[in-house]
């Protein structure tokens, strides 16, 4: 039996600072006996709370399945180990797969030579029980491997997520370093909106937060257009329990009246943009766009306020950033009374220049981006 069928324990991967949300969205969704370590989760689960997990979670980047674990400090020891695992039960001859590894404090010291031996390791397996091999797929393999070495301390997990779980699938276009999903459906967690106040981002940029909120409201599982999932490839894979966790999520769907969510931006190609990613979800055509300067907006009814604002390279060099922020700070004040506000901001220093006492600041990082997510409460 494989580690993960002995133990029933899994690998959820996370952005830093996300535990505590990341924890009760889990336990929600039925993992158990939770322990946080740097950037993931240890959990336990059944079957059916691994699939809905996987299916349902809004904050994670993926779940892993340990299959192995071992000493090795060379990667020929390496090799011997991962051999010995009976990949045709994983893998078969016509799939496709790749190989993610992270190195630490070893004596494996380059995580591209290991990946290409357990690579080796295996087709070499394979083929010597199909008498073929399967193909090396890096952008959109049917299955992922994942390799984690430190300190001399290998395990071998098998992606159950099959990539990662911020791409939802609605994103049919994009603008310029769109913020990613699972950071927009944190902020969106942070911020505790339930659907009882309207909701704006008036910088709506390609709308990825209006789609997770859409998402968060509705009950849309993010996995909704995944077309498969790595836990499809595990050896004790239940395709009736897994048909009923789907149907089971996808019956808890409900409308999103219309006046809730409302969307702006300057620029009519990202208006545009927004709406082609909205259609794209279900009652995405009930969410308000208007093409709009947010400092040209009327005063906006009390609610939520959360945007992600344009900085550094996403803003070019034709603005002068001091005047855009203070020009945001003087919006939500002159013109969101009675509103909360909640804005990323992806480089730290450009809170100072919104001129405005915040409530709280927490951090929220993703792709090198020391970020955070800062509430003002505008009376």
């Amino acid at each position: 039996m494989y580690e993960y069928q002995l133990k029933k324990n899994y690998f959820a991967q996370l952005a830093e600072g996300l535990q505590e949300p990341v924890m009760k969205e889990l336990g929600e969704l039925g993992a158990k006996d939770m322990r946080p370590e740097h950037r993931g989760l240890h959990f336990s689960a059944d079957p059916a709370a691994l699939y809905r997990i996987n299916y349902s979670a809004r904050l994670i980047s993926r779940v892993l399945a340990p299959l192995v674990s071992f000493q090795c400090s060379t990667t020929d020891e390496l090799y011997a180990h991962a051999v010995k695992i009976n990949w045709a039960e994983i893998i078969s001859a016509e799939n496709t797969f790749a190989i993610l590894s992270n190195v630490s404090d070893s004596g494996i010291t380059n995580s591209q030579f290991a990946s290409l031996r357990l690579k080796d390791a295996v087709v070499d397996s394979i083929r010597t029980a199909l008498g073929s091999r399967p193909n090396i797929d890096p952008e959109d393999p049917d299955v992922w491997l994942n390799l984690h070495i430190r300190k001399d301390r290998a395990t071998i997990s098998l992606d159950t997520s099959g990539g990662s779980m911020h791409k939802r699938g609605y994103r049919k276009a994009s603008v310029s370093a769109p913020m990613q999903e699972t950071v927009a459906a944190a902020a969106l967690e942070m911020s505790g909106w339930e659907g009882n106040v309207p909701l704006y981002d008036p910088m709506c940029g390609s709308g990825t937060l209006l789609c997770e909120a859409l998402m968060r409201y509705c009950r849309i599982s993010p996995g909704v257009f995944r077309r498969r999932f790595g836990f499809e490839n595990l050896p004790d894979f239940n395709g009736q329990l897994w048909d009923r966790v789907r149907k089971d999520s996808d019956s808890n769907i409900r409308e999103l009246p219309p006046g809730l969510i409302f969307g702006s931006d300057i620029s009519p190609q990202t208006v545009k943009i927004a709406g082609t990613n909205l259609k794209a979800l279900q009652y995405g055509e009930r969410v308000s766009l208007e093409v709009r300067d947010f400092r040209a907006l009327d005063a906006l009814k009390p609610g939520i306020v959360i945007t992600n604002p344009p900085y550094g390279i996403r803003m070019g060099q034709n603005e002068d950033l001091e005047v855009f922020y203070k020009e945001l700070g003087d919006f939500l004040k002159q013109k969101c009374k009675g509103s909360t506000a909640y804005i990323y901001f992806g480089e730290r220093e450009f809170i100072k220049k919104i001129r405005l006492k915040s409530t709280w600041k927490k951090p929220l990082k993703t792709g090198g981006l020391d970020g955070r997510l800062v509430r003002y409460d505008m009376f």
